[in-house]
């Protein structure tokens, strides 16, 4: 936009050439046209000299500028380099100090791995005197008795529970004398027929003796209790225990398990219950048969059931056999994602081989799987399975599943176990079902005298070992290195 001084300036410049040539007309007697030709041409010159005189006092304003501009780029190029020269410096001290670093960090894992070799040297020592001690043994006295088991006491705080000392492995090769003869066909182990066993079922479940044991599952190494799995146990008339395995073939025969899977399901809610108060991280499995699923009446009154604790789910884990899981019917299938829907998590136990379909099992909402130490243990499953059972901890983590190694009942299977990254173990090595203590009970309440050592089979249950009810040695206490051991 021209500027009001640049008009005024031609304003006044035409001014001045229009009166030069009216005066060269007026006095010197000039012709017009000479006039305007001598004011056209003053017109001229002053139009040029301000021409001249505007573009030098441009040039000199763009050389200052240019001559700041110069300046400040310098300034520029000097700071410019200045943090360039800082910049070098930090990335220096940077990578020193990321050397140093891995230098350390380098030389702490090389600790750690002599820490950890030798420290299964020390498990498998141990492992190998505990061994060397329980094959040469004396046997007890006659007078002796077997401490009764402690009842787990749900009122302590959830970390002051401890696990139990380990009781001393079976000789690996007994003697003759004392194998075990095989049961009768027609009797139970207890000497009873299945006519009789059936009357004691029914009464057992008229007068509610249907009893509940818990054993832990600790987390590896740490053996730090994390779940509890609930083991029936029946009562004769006489108060002696049953164990599931005995009765759970009967009851299912005879139409009895759906109410015993009733009566169990709300015990496990009344110790779920009662654990909480303690400690909201704790859950307990809860075992189903798989005619319970099938059965729509059974299942309605379970599946109500579980509606109105549907809060408890998150801790609520209902188990089933790995048969159950393979033949599926439409109706169990339907029942199972009512389950699901409902928030429900599900585990499989009595795992007979490692041929494990993790997506399909995730997608059902299966979330743990127990498999038998010994299984994953066996070299030649290596063979007989789709994946190697080193590897079976990581695929089955990958969908979402816990593996639980069942039936631990050594050190050198810790040891080992720890090398398939297994993270939960559940077995005798760590404490044995034990009996509910009563609320209100002392500490210190002793478990009835007759109740018996199981390992781990249907329902929860487990098989009686040789002399269920007859006296056996109180596990020896572990001291020493071998306590050391244990605790690492």
């Amino acid at each position: 936009m021209i500027r009001i001084s640049t008009i005024f300036i031609a304003i006044c410049m035409v001014l001045v050439a229009a009166s030069l040539g009216l005066v060269l007309y007026s006095v010197a007697g000039i012709s017009g046209t000479e006039s305007a030709i001598v004011a056209l041409t003053a017109l001229t010159f002053l139009i040029l000299y301000n021409a001249v005189s505007m573009r030098l006092r441009d040039r000199s304003d763009v050389g200052g500028q240019i001559a700041d501009l110069s300046r400040g780029t310098a300034d520029l190029a000097r700071q410019v380099a200045e943090f360039g020269r800082r910049l070098a410096a930090i990335e220096g001290r940077i990578a020193s100090s990321n050397s140093a670093n891995s230098d350390r960090v380098q030389s702490v894992i090389g600790e750690i791995n002599e820490l950890g070799g030798l420290v299964r040297q020390l498990a498998t020592t141990v492992s190998a005197h505990e061994d060397l001690l329980a094959g040469h043994a004396p046997a007890p006295a006659p007078v002796m008795r077997p401490e009764p088991e402690t009842p787990i006491d749900l009122a302590a705080p959830f970390e002051e529970k401890p696990v139990a000392a380990p009781p001393l492995p079976v000789p690996p090769r007994p003697a003759p004398a004392v194998q075990v003869q095989p049961a009768n066909p027609v009797q139970t182990g207890n000497g009873r027929s299945q006519t009789q066993l059936l009357a004691t079922l029914r009464n057992a479940i008229d007068e509610n003796r249907i009893d509940i044991f818990l054993q832990p599952m600790v987390t590896l190494p740490q053996r730090k209790v994390r779940f509890y799995e609930a083991v029936t146990r029946l009562r004769d008339e006489r108060d002696q225990l049953i164990a599931a395995e005995e009765f759970i073939s009967i009851a299912e025969a005879s139409g009895l398990i759906g109410r015993i899977d009733n009566m169990v399901m709300l015990r496990c809610v009344q110790v779920l219950r009662r654990l909480m108060v303690r400690n909201k991280d704790v859950g307990v499995f809860c075992n189903l048969a798989a005619s319970t699923l099938g059965n729509s009446t059974t299942f309605a009154q379970c599946l109500d059931f579980l509606e109105a604790n549907r809060a408890l789910a998150p801790s609520l884990v209902l188990e089933f056999k790995q048969s159950t899981f393979r033949n599926l019917g439409p109706a169990e299938t339907e029942n199972l994602a009512a389950l699901a829907q409902r928030g429900f998590r599900f585990s499989i136990d009595h795992v007979t081989d490692l041929r494990i379909e993790p997506r399909e099992l995730a997608d059902r909402g299966v979330r743990f799987i127990k498999v038998p130490a010994t299984l994953l243990l066996d070299p030649r499953q290596a063979s007989t399975s789709d994946i190697h059972p080193s590897d079976l901890s990581d695929l089955l983590g990958r969908f979402g599943i816990d593996l639980i190694a069942e039936r631990i009942e050594g050190e050198r299977a810790v040891v080992d176990l720890l090398d398939y990254d297994v993270r939960f173990g559940q077995g005798f090595l760590f404490a044995p079902p034990r009996p509910l203590r009563p609320e209100g009970a002392s500490a210190t309440a002793g478990a009835p005298p007759n109740q018996t050592k199981d390992i781990q089979g249907p329902h929860g249950s487990g098989t009686p070992s040789s002399g269920a009810t007859s006296s056996a040695p109180p596990p020896q206490r572990i001291t020493g290195n071998a306590a050391l051991a244990r605790r690492i």
